[in-house]
């Protein structure tokens, strides 16, 4: 029990000196993009704080709201299929999801993350859709506020990876 907790904090650790080490954004037009977002609903106030991140970022690069896009789902482990069905219409540029999964008192938040994970990865690498996971797992309620509403503006991290994306698709498309 001692070492798990010892790796947690360490982990902790580690994503707080990682999200404070994001990449500057980039200065993308984003006018010519089609962007879909699919979202959770499950734990729906911290969601609504990364998607109200992730349009702020796209608009700001000139994204229209006619290009974007909203899907919304029950929860994080429904998030691969959304996407998977979102990105057999091989309209969009690039496909954002977002979900909030918080630690509970049995395993199966680690269960819904990592499926969900492997689940977007998979997409992704099978439509040729840049897929930008936008899943904050938190040990703890705290530690997701501050991601999603807080002083570590994911949400936005997120818009602006997904602009990266769509470019690098466009490039290579």
């Amino acid at each position: 029990m001692v070492e798990h907790q010892a790796h947690s904090r360490v982990s902790s650790h580690l994503v707080l000196k990682m999200s404070r080490l994001s990449p500057e954004p980039s200065n993308i037009d984003g006018s010519d993009f089609r962007i879909a977002i699919v979202a959770a609903r499950y734990n729906q106030i911290y969601v609504d704080g990364l998607l109200s991140g992730v349009q702020s970022a796209l608009w700001e690069a000139g994204v229209s709201e006619d290009k974007i896009v909203i899907e919304r789902v029950p929860g994080s482990n429904e998030l691969p299929i959304a996407v998977q069905l979102v990105a057999g219409k091989g309209r969009f540029d690039v496909i954002v999801a977002l979900g909030v999964i918080i630690a509970g008192g049995t395993k199966h938040f680690e269960m819904v993350a990592d499926s969900s994970n492997m689940g977007l990865q998979q997409v992704a690498l099978a439509s040729g859709i840049p897929v930008v996971n936008g899943v904050i797992v938190g040990d703890n309620e705290d530690q997701v506020r501050e991601r999603c509403v807080g002083s570590i503006p994911k949400g936005i991290e997120f818009g602006q990876c997904a602009l990266e994306m769509a470019q690098l698709r466009r490039e290579y498309s």
